[in-house]
């Protein structure tokens, strides 16, 4: 089962509100950081809001955070928030490394064709099937490890950092890492 988010990063902060919808209502863009779900945020009256910011929005009395207007849909990002998205998702891997790594060591194919690697930037079926041997040696344990054992291979960090990207930017058929 999916943990609910408990913190979010801003990647944007509209104070009056979208410029097009007339509501006048503080808004902010954020991204959770367990389940990187972009979400729509109002703040507390009388509460700015910094991007890069981590804000408390689970259970119980939030600070900063008045109420979740809900899920952020794709379009809507602004170019501020697309930026700020790739540092703060760079950030994100980084912390949970371990989480990210294990993708490569758990990954399945999705049917006879398409293996969940493959959906991964720079990586072709050489790379996943070289993968997929050396993890069944032994599991990765690092992206560093992973960039030792098997020649030429794409930077991994890189590669999933583009595809959540895409993954939250763009509608894509199969979501490797996003719900």
């Amino acid at each position: 089962m999916k943990m609910k988010e408990e913190t979010a990063i801003i990647i944007e902060y509209l104070p009056n509100g979208y410029p097009l919808e007339r509501k006048m209502l503080p808004v902010a863009q954020a991204i959770g950081d367990t389940n990187l779900t972009l979400l729509e945020l109002v703040p507390r009256r009388g509460e700015t809001l910094e991007i890069g910011e981590k804000v408390y929005i689970g259970e119980g009395k939030r600070d900063k955070i008045s109420y979740i207007l809900g899920r952020l849909k794709r379009e809507k990002l602004t170019e501020t928030a697309k930026n700020q998205l790739q540092e703060v998702i760079q950030e994100l891997i980084k912390k949970s490394e371990e989480r990210f790594v294990n993708f490569f060591n758990k990954a399945n194919a999705i049917n006879k064709r398409v293996h969940q690697i493959e959906l991964l930037p720079g990586i072709g079926k050489k790379h996943m099937q070289e993968i997929l041997k050396q993890r069944e040696e032994k599991e990765f344990e690092s992206f560093e490890e992973m960039k030792k054992r098997i020649q030429n291979l794409p930077d991994p960090e890189k590669a999933v950092e583009k595809r959540i990207f895409q993954e939250l930017t763009n509608l894509e058929r199969y979501n490797l890492f996003i719900g």
